[in-house]
């Protein structure tokens, strides 16, 4: 199940969003110059150790802030796919999110998720030196915020039954609803090895959205779809 596009229009011109997709792959397209060995020291300069956060005496290794790597992390990207994924669903998501709390706002909700995203994958993983990158926790931020403010919003998604293929229109409850079950499925069966998804800072990024939403949207913006107040 891929979802498309919503049929969830905006008042304003979604800037943010758009800067963000363009910063990711600006990164990324950076990441492509550097050639294998090169970019994987970017990724362990700039990417999320645990270890560097909890082990005493494993950030002196690094040449950033072991702290800043918190933020860094979530603009870099380990292959095409990783960074499509992620930049579609900020593409579907992002923009109605934003016109529901500004743009200022916009941005500080998107790296605090992003950070308590973070955060809570470096906890669940403290010995490895494994390193986490990807927008994935600040994105599932925006999916946790989507889903109060706009439950029965359509979304139009992919359907896969074997060879057959359709698009359908479904309530972003339901597709949002599946997609943090499915996180958090994975999250209690991962092994805790380190690498692979990071589903602790989906699962965490997804619920900072859901907390903070309150905290951030304008005043007059209802929950849960209910009618838009004139104080908007």
């Amino acid at each position: 199940m891929i979802p498309i596009r919503d049929i969830n229009p905006t008042k304003r011109m979604a800037v943010v969003t758009i800067v963000l997709i363009a910063l990711n792959i600006a990164v990324f397209l950076y990441e492509l110059t550097l050639g294998r060995m090169a970019g994987g020291a970017f990724v362990e300069t700039f990417g999320l150790i645990p270890a560097r956060l909890f082990v005493p005496g494993a950030a002196a290794a690094g040449a950033v802030p072991a702290a800043a790597t918190l933020f860094t992390s979530m603009f870099l990207h380990g292959g095409f796919l990783h960074l499509a994924g992620n930049m579609l669903y900020l593409w579907i998501f992002g923009n109605n999110v934003e016109d529901s709390m500004g743009r200022m706002r916009f941005i500080l909700f998107y790296a605090l998720c992003g950070l308590f995203a973070a955060y809570a994958h470096a906890s669940a993983h403290r010995p490895s030196m494994v390193p986490m990158i990807g927008a994935s926790g600040a994105v599932s931020g925006v999916l946790g915020a989507y889903l109060l403010l706009f439950p029965r919003a359509r979304v139009v998604t992919l359907i896969f039954f074997g060879f057959y293929i359709r698009t359908v229109e479904i309530p972003a409850l339901f597709v949002l609803g599946f997609w943090f079950a499915l996180q958090a499925l994975n999250a209690l069966v991962e092994s805790g090895a380190g690498g692979g998804v990071a589903w602790y800072a989906h699962v965490a990024g997804f619920v900072s959205g859901m907390l903070l939403i309150g905290i951030f949207k304008r005043r007059g913006v209802p929950l849960w779809g209910g009618r838009r107040s004139r104080y908007l």
